[in-house]
């Protein structure tokens, strides 16, 4: 079963993303701790994707968020507007004179050295982002009036706080109505839940994103974590994964449910041969009477024998997700349709 974009020339948008971009701080070589300087840049789990399609790809990309209308915020737009993403979804929102109300959120992060991992701190409470609800935006207008291809999220932003989740639901539904292909990043930062009702809420959040989601994407610590699925013989640091058993957690994943998913028409430009990076979760054969189901992305740490038998992932390569939650270099492996 493959993914089926909309035409090109149908939308104004190849991808859409909502989510909240932070300013980000780096140090250099130094520590938070101990700097006096810090270059400045934006950042955002969701953004980044969309600001990697316009970059990389020329892709045409733009950003569902919200940002303070004060200083800071138009340094943070400025760096945006080097990237390229269109900015007309963005809401911009009164600054108060102290940001009581409202904020830009701030994230400072230090490189790793040796054995010692890379230090991340975020300074991102009560945000304009983080205070979107449903309703703040015109869903109809991006997914029916301009148009979208592809939609993504992530858990980063689901998790901010109890509005977020409820208006990543709204939007896709929204997109789903509209036949957008919808990608959510489950990326599960205990942290981040910590004060939403901890890994609790998180699955249960989590689950009704996953009955609107086509593809999904995250590693074993985030399926088991986020979803709340049981491995036998895993420990939390999941230092003995045995393939056998991360397969039958992707069966629990992906378990068919019917789906109402409006069909867009077929894109015109025909599919390379599938790429072997990645798998989708399952599909009716052609004799087969077994209903369609949510397709989700499965981790490419399970060995090539566990992952044999399934059918392959089409057109667009993305490289594994590495242990520290970090991407390596993507790699498009076909013109995107």
């Amino acid at each position: 079963m493959a993914v089926n974009l909309k035409p090109r020339e149908q939308c104004q948008w190849d991808a859409a993303a909502l989510g909240e971009i932070m300013l980000r701080l780096d140090p250099g070589d130094g520590r938070i701790r101990t700097t006096r300087s810090f270059q400045v840049w934006e950042g955002g789990g969701e953004y980044n994707v969309v600001r990697g399609l316009r970059r990389c790809f020329g892709l045409r990309s733009t950003v569902v968020t919200a940002i303070v209308d004060n200083e800071i915020g138009r340094l943070l737009e400025d760096l945006m507007l080097q990237g390229g993403v269109d900015l007309s979804h963005v809401k911009w929102v009164p600054f108060d004179g102290i940001g009581r109300a409202a904020r830009v959120g701030l994230n400072f992060t230090e490189k790793g050295f040796g054995v010692r991992a890379a230090v991340g701190c975020s300074d991102r409470g009560w945000s304009a982002a983080s205070q979107l609800k449903p309703g703040d935006v015109d869903w109809k207008r991006l997914f029916e009036v301009e148009g979208v291809r592809w939609f993504h999220c992530g858990g980063i932003f689901a998790a901010l706080s109890a509005t977020t989740s409820a208006i990543v639901i709204e939007a896709m539904e929204a997109a789903r109505a509209a036949g957008t292909v919808i990608s959510y990043d489950l990326n599960f930062r205990p942290s981040l839940w910590k004060s939403q009702g901890g890994t609790a809420r998180a699955v249960e959040v989590n689950r009704k994103i996953a009955s609107l989601v086509d593809v999904m994407i995250g590693n074993e610590e985030d399926f088991t974590a986020a979803l709340g699925f049981q491995v036998p013989g895993l420990d939390e640091h999941i230092s003995k994964l045995d393939p056998a058993n991360f397969k039958k957690m992707i069966a629990e994943v992906v378990k068919c449910t019917p789906t109402s998913r409006p069909s867009p028409r077929p894109c015109a430009t025909p599919r390379r041969p599938p790429s072997t990076t990645g798998a989708r979760s399952c599909g009716p054969a052609a004799n087969s009477t077994k209903p369609r189901c949510a397709r989700t992305w499965r981790s490419t740490t399970a060995s090539a024998a566990a992952t044999a038998s399934l059918p392959a992932w089409p057109t667009v390569s993305w490289p594994a997700r590495r242990r520290s939650r970090r991407w390596s270099t993507a790699r498009r492996t076909a013109p995107w349709p």
